[in-house]
């Protein structure tokens, strides 16, 4: 299947899982962000999206917490600045919600209950071994969450993770002109 743009796909009403780079620098206790640039650059992408009534779901990895759990990695921070930059870039109030986990029931269950116009960020990808291992148990895990998949990730890839290469679901990576 040709990669196609985010502009190529009808978003309504639709789960769109959007990999993006929010591997930001975080202040010593974890706590809070000392650049937000990364998260500003997917600001086109994430506004586009919502606009087209989609149901945003966001993945990222933070830092290399080795394949566990470990507060000083956790994308909780990110949440309050996401919700900001958007409220800001939209005029109104976003729903931005932080799932504990990015794979299992409870991510699952509020997937499922995000309306169109909602974000759902997931924790840290990182805190399961399998996703650097490109795990396939782990890919389709993260493609039962969505419809659609949009590859907005900055840096470019390194290796095949699972968001790179093995989500059996549509890739369409962003226009530049989101």
């Amino acid at each position: 299947m040709p990669k196609l743009s985010i502009r190529d796909i009808d978003l309504a009403n639709k789960r769109v899982f959007i990999r993006v780079d929010f591997n930001v620098p975080l202040t010593e206790d974890g706590a809070s962000i000392t650049d937000d640039t990364r998260i500003v650059a997917t600001l086109p992408t994430i506004v586009y999206a919502l606009k087209h009534k989609a149901k945003v779901i966001l993945a990222s990895h933070l830092g290399r917490p080795k394949g566990k759990p470990n507060p000083k990695y956790s994308l909780r921070p990110v949440v309050d600045r996401l919700r900001e930059l958007l409220d800001k870039e939209l005029g109104e109030k976003v729903n931005v919600a932080f799932a504990p986990d990015c794979i299992g029931e409870i991510p699952s269950e509020m997937a499922r209950q995000l309306e169109s116009g909602q974000v759902l960020l997931l924790e840290n990808l990182r805190f399961h071994a399998e996703e650097e291992a490109n795990d396939p148990a782990f890919s389709k895990a993260l493609a039962s969450l969505a419809d659609v998949y949009v590859n907005d990730a900055s840096a470019p890839p390194i290796a095949p993770t699972p968001q790179r290469k093995g989500l059996p679901i549509s890739s369409s990576p962003p226009s530049p002109a989101c």
